[in-house]
């Protein structure tokens, strides 16, 4: 497959991996963490997001619409998401940039000229592109191909990923990868599957199989209050590392919940879960830092 669907790509990122980096977001995940930031990236398909401040209540989104999915209630346009075919003719029609279309059909050669645009900072920093999601391990074909094309020129790679793929898939691309960016939530299986809305027997065997292969691995634990930073998760996840065999993971990186998309939701037509949820304590993100580096792991605050 030599085209995709993106969401973004996102030049001069320095928090998606070593260096200076373009940052690809691929369109589609099959898990559904209540706590994403980016919501537009678990649809496959494109969205219309709705911007409610910019909106002139001018009803030509409505008229244009050739499904009938918007209606005008007191002057104010109601969307229905399960008629909505994203077809966009209501974003064309909006001169005040209140609708816009989230996702894009590229193609490899696409995204290939816009890591070339930006060549003169990898080489100076040290960076490449990242692969980044939504999940990029669910467009396997465009994923593989874009490696590939990225191998051939000489841009260093990496692929942020929640683990979630078959083992077949993880070990025919991991030649093609110069760094994992591995995101774990939790080891125990129920917890995973209530907090992520899937299983993690593959995140943990496919975590195991890169170790053992010498893959670089930078693990990436999102920090959610009252989900996985209790004494008993932090020391699950120890004991698991712990037990990697082969190469250890260079580097463990914390990312402490925050409600920078929670804004996201209601412009997608949806509900975020945790509203009344804060955020982490910083003392106690430095208790867990300091858990951590207790097992020879170089830890950061961040990605």
């Amino acid at each position: 497959m030599r085209s995709g669907f993106v969401f973004d790509i996102r030049r001069y990122s320095v928090h998606d991996g070593p260096g200076i980096r373009t940052t690809v977001f691929f369109k589609g995940c099959p898990a559904r963490c209540a706590w994403c930031h980016n919501p537009e990236s678990q649809e496959p398909g494109p969205e219309v997001m709705f911007w409610q401040r910019r909106c002139a209540g001018c009803g030509a989104c409505a008229a244009a619409c050739p499904a009938g999915a918007i209606r005008m209630v007191n002057g104010y346009p109601v969307t229905s998401r399960e008629t909505c075919s994203a077809c966009g003719s209501c974003v064309q029609a909006c001169r005040f940039d209140a609708r816009t279309m989230v996702g894009r059909a590229v193609t490899v050669d696409d995204v290939m000229r816009e890591l070339e645009r930006d060549r003169i900072f990898y080489d100076e920093s040290g960076g490449g592109a990242t692969f980044s999601g939504g999940k990029p391990l669910a467009q396997p074909e465009f994923l593989e191909s874009l490696l590939t094309a990225c191998r051939a020129v000489d841009i260093h790679t990496a692929v942020d990923t929640s683990g979630i793929a078959r083992f077949e898939l993880v070990g025919r691309l991991a030649p093609l990868v110069d760094v994992w960016l591995y995101d774990i939530k939790a080891v125990d299986p129920a917890l995973h599957l209530r907090a992520v809305g899937c299983p993690n027997d593959e995140v943990l065997r496919n975590l195991r199989f890169l170790a053992a292969e010498g893959a670089r691995v930078i693990l990436r634990i999102p920090v959610i209050p009252g989900m996985n930073d209790d004494d008993e998760s932090l020391a699950r996840l120890a004991d698991f590392i712990s037990s990697l065999d082969g190469r250890r993971p260079e580097r463990l990186d914390l990312l402490p919940y925050h409600k920078i998309g929670a804004d996201k939701y209601p412009r997608l037509g949806r509900t975020y879960g945790l509203e009344t949820m804060g955020e982490p304590d910083p003392q106690h993100i430095d208790h867990i830092a300091g858990f951590f580096r207790t097992l020879g792991l170089e830890v950061k605050i961040g990605g």
